[in-house]
């Protein structure tokens, strides 16, 4: 290397200091026997985005019969003064071939200062490295060597190695070297009987070496025994003491292009690079706190990875001198500054990059000087951009948690509502939670002010109060029976009301809640609710449940029931509703109760009192009556207590009234109208009591059971003619797939001028009459609504100009006789022109408007759902 060559790059303060040999300028007369080093302080000029000088310094040497040379330059800490300085390690070499070597400090004045020296007999040319003290530590001949300006003697450590990859300082542990040196095998292993694999894995070892201290660290708290063949270059990011156990983080490049990430002595994530031969690795920390690897290769290549979630490579760059990590733009971060090899220019810096792979970025080549308003500008609204991006994620971040925590409040408080309501029921007291039992204050209040679960209005303060008396004044035989079934997959709760409470009740639900203190999940079990009504006679059967609308007629006047069109038609209706009897039934899975193998439940009857007031609008009681309890066990299921028992005795099916009620809860029901012009449909009757070996009930005989084996078992049918070549089949079966195979084997005996036709909502017949009365009640409530609009609005209304004040009475032909009379008489008229127009332009009060306008409107929505199932 030729002596105006030999530059050195170091970053310190945000400053680029440039170590240069030179001689000086030949005097005539003068011998030639020194040489300068010459440092150059270069800072970047966030105006001009150049690097410019701000200060030099000189060193002169005496060379002669030497051979001056830079070693390495870096920065330590100066053990005298605690101060990080640049320090140069410097070599003359004479003829002898005796080596000189000397370290030198650079203060902030530019002034040199020689900190020691030493001689070898030997060069330093492997794994040379400058730490605190200031200390240089090197290797030779597989050993390892250091000399600090305490001692200024040249000591030898007791560890033969092979390479060391990394030096600096570990908490308690002081200067710490970690290298790779021969492995001890155990006296027992012959190295000859080991093979190429065992011997590249196991042949060497990582360890670490404590220089104050003379101790040595094991391997694997820095990395798998493994990894210690393959590696190259180590960079230690972290290291704490914590339990008393040495706590690394770090990253190191191999052999094999690999850049991997250890924890703790474990791999959690590697890396290929993309060039191959990588010598180093360094970090920076950039302004958006990301942790950035920069990895030098031997080809003069540059890449950064990038640690996320993963590690990958960000960028790359060829042809690069040098790359110095600092903050060269005053920004509180740092950056990159890449340095590039150009033969064109002289000027060390006159090509060059400076980035952090985000809000930085600086290049040579551009000209900033007629356009720097437009280059501050950019650079301005890419970090504003930047903030506000980072700000939306922080708010983002917040809204989630801030829902989660709503939602683990919810959930609490649904579950303390639940323990209430069933305190509620079985008249017990119940206690909220102490301010220590909850987190929170606002969680304390939240359930202070619980509303109940069964109603959509806001309660008063007193509401619970009012509930209580109320479930308190229900009758002790309000309801009959309670009995659970299993069929299938589904448990079926019914509980029997009596009858002379049917006429007074609406909205009528059942509700499943587990008896046991559950904290994690809710005691409410979700299931669907039936009611099922039965005449004395048993000569009909009905499955009444939440039908489905049709799609034009979604309800948004939804004020007081979601159900007040089952008790429509009260005239035709109340004869088949006094003799007989309802059932409520709850339906819900079965198998993710038997996964508590004991369970425990409490029955809640919920409904509502409709009171009718003068023809107006309905007044809601809320009625919770406890059933009772039911037990379910996975022991009883398995020895078939609870299972429906369905037998023939001489032709009748002998199952009990709860076990057809269980049958008809957890099937789908279908009718169809069957039509046959050419004969008449006696083959209907013979296949169900033929191929399908069907069996009426014995309590119900126009209900049929199916005991053909197969899909088909369990379906119920019920045949009704209307005459000899129409009647009507129902169905209730579990699924469609039985359905389909019901009415392929009905298909094969009916005659082929047969028309099968679906219905919505049974018999076509009841519909019609239905329909008829539906239109009668809507034309009744147009017209009532109008005349009470008319008799309300007289009361409220004031007339003409002159309150009080009648027109008289007066003849028309008396006031004609002159023209004062003539002018009364127009003015009359005036005044009734005006009281006629008022009268167009009435209005009402909300409460009055709100009561007619639903009236209507449910009156319209009743007659539009039969036209609908009757389409």
């Amino acid at each position: 290397m030729l002596l105006g060559e030999q530059e050195q790059f170091l970053s310190y303060n945000g400053e680029v200091l440039i170590f240069q040999l030179s001689k000086p300028k030949h005097v005539e007369g003068a011998a030639d026997k020194t040489v300068n080093l010459c440092v150059r302080r270069m800072a970047f000029n966030r105006d001009t985005k150049l690097f410019v000088q701000k200060s030099s310094g000189v060193f002169s040497m005496c060379a002669s019969h030497f051979k001056i040379e830079i070693i390495c330059c870096s920065c330590a800490t100066d053990s005298r003064t605690g101060i990080i300085l640049p320090c140069i390690l410097m070599k003359k070499k004479k003829r002898n071939n005796v080596v000189k070597y000397f370290l030198l400090l650079l203060h902030s004045s530019n002034q040199f200062e020689q900190s020691f020296h030493f001689k070898l007999d030997y060069e330093l040319k492997e794994d040379i490295r400058l730490f605190t003290g200031p200390s240089v530590l090197w290797r030779h001949a597989n050993k390892l060597f250091y000399i600090s300006s305490d001692t200024c003697t040249v000591l030898s450590a007791p560890v033969q190695l092979s390479s060391v990859v990394w030096t600096g300082e570990i908490e308690d542990e002081g200067t710490v070297v970690l290298g790779i040196k021969t492995a001890c095998l155990p006296e027992s292993e012959d190295e000859d009987e080991l093979s190429t694999s065992d011997r590249a894995i196991w042949g060497s070892e990582f360890f670490g070496y404590a220089i104050e201290t003379q101790k040595m660290l094991t391997g694997t708290c820095f990395m798998p025994h493994a990894y210690s063949r393959v590696v190259s270059s180590v960079y230690v990011c972290k290291n704490e003491m914590l339990k008393k156990q040495l706590r690394i983080s770090l990253v190191a490049i191999t052999h094999k292009n690999q850049l991997i990430w250890f924890q703790d002595g474990h791999p959690k994530g590697v890396c290929e690079l993309p060039y191959e031969k990588p010598c180093s690795v360094k970090t920076a920390v950039t302004s958006s706190n990301d942790l950035l690897f920069i990895v030098s290769f031997a080809s003069r290549n540059i890449c950064v990875v990038q640690r996320r979630d993963t590690l990958q490579v960000a960028s790359k760059w060829q042809n690069v001198k040098s790359v110095l990590v600092d903050d060269f733009t005053g920004s509180g971060s740092e950056q990159l500054l890449l340095l590039f090899k150009d033969d064109s220019n002289t000027d060390v810096l006159s090509t060059f990059k400076i980035t952090d792979l985000g809000e930085v970025n600086y290049a040579s080549g551009i000209s900033y000087k007629h356009d720097v308003p437009a280059a501050e500008g950019l650079q301005e609204n890419g970090l504003l951009t930047v903030q506000a991006l980072e700000t939306r994620l922080q708010a983002g971040y917040t809204s989630v948690r801030e829902l989660q925590q709503h939602l683990g409040l919810k959930r609490r408080v649904i579950l303390e509502s639940c323990r209430a309501l069933i305190d509620l029921v079985e008249e017990r007291t119940h206690i909220l939670p102490t301010a220590k039992e909850v987190k929170c204050r606002r969680e304390y209040r939240s359930l202070l002010s619980l509303v109940s679960l069964w109603d959509e209005v806001e309660n008063p303060p007193h509401s619970l109060s009012k509930e209580t008396s109320l479930a308190s004044k229900v009758p002790e035989h309000f309801t009959e029976k309670l009995w659970q079934r299993v069929v299938g997959d589904s448990l079926v709760v019914g509980v029997k009301l009596t009858e002379s409470f049917y006429l007074s009740l609406s909205d009528v639900s059942l509700s499943l809640v587990m008896d046991q203190d559950f904290s994690s999940i809710s005691p409410i079990i979700e299931c669907r609710n039936k009611i099922i009504k039965l005449n004395k006679a048993f000569s009909a059967l009905a499955v009444s449940l939440c039908q489905i609308e049709p799609p034009p007629k979604k309800m948004k006047l939804d004020l007081r029931s979601k159900n007040d069109l089952k008790k429509e038609f009260p005239k035709r209706c109340s004869r088949v509703q006094l003799d007989g009897t309802k059932t409520v039934i709850a339906v819900t899975s079965l198998a993710p109760l038997l996964a508590f193998h004991r369970v425990r439940c409490v029955v809640l009857l919920h409904m509502k009192k409709q009171n009718r007031r003068n023809d107006s609008l309905q007044e809601s009681k809320k009625i919770t009556v406890l059933c009772g309890k039911i037990l379910l066990s996975l022991e009883d299921i398995s020895n078939g207590k609870y299972s429906v028992k369905m037998l023939r005795d001489n032709s009748y099916c002998t199952g009990s009234m709860e076990d057809i009620l269980a049958v008809l809860a957890v099937s789908v029901r279908f009718s169809f109208q069957i039509v046959s012009s050419d004969c008449t449909l006696t083959p209907v009757n013979s296949w169900l009591l033929g191929e399908m070996e069907c069996t009426p009930f014995k309590e119900c005989h126009d209900n049929i059971f199916c005991h053909k084996a197969g899909n088909v078992y369990g379906t119920v049918f019920n045949w009704t003619l209307k005459n000899p070549f129409e009647g009507f089949l129902t169905l209730f079966c579990r699924n469609l797939t039985v359905l389909f195979q019901c009415l392929h084997s009905l298909t094969r005996v009916l005659p082929p001028s047969c028309d099968v036709k679906l219905l919505r909502s049974g018999n076509k017949g009841v519909l019609i009459e239905q329909l008829a009365l539906a239109l009668e009640k809507e034309m009744l409530t147009l017209r009532s609504s109008f005349f009470s609009k008319g008799s309300k609005a007289e009361n409220s209304l004031t007339w003409g100009n002159e309150p009080g004040k009648k027109i008289s009475d007066a003849p028309v032909v008396s006031l004609l006789d002159s023209e004062e009379g003539v002018q009364q008489f127009r003015k009359k008229l005036q005044n009734e022109r005006e009281e006629s127009v008022q009268s167009t332009n009435q209005t009402m009060n909300g409460a009055l408007y709100q009561e007619t306008a639903l009236k209507i409107a449910e009156a319209q929505l009743s007659s539009d759902m039969i036209v609908w199932r009757l389409s």
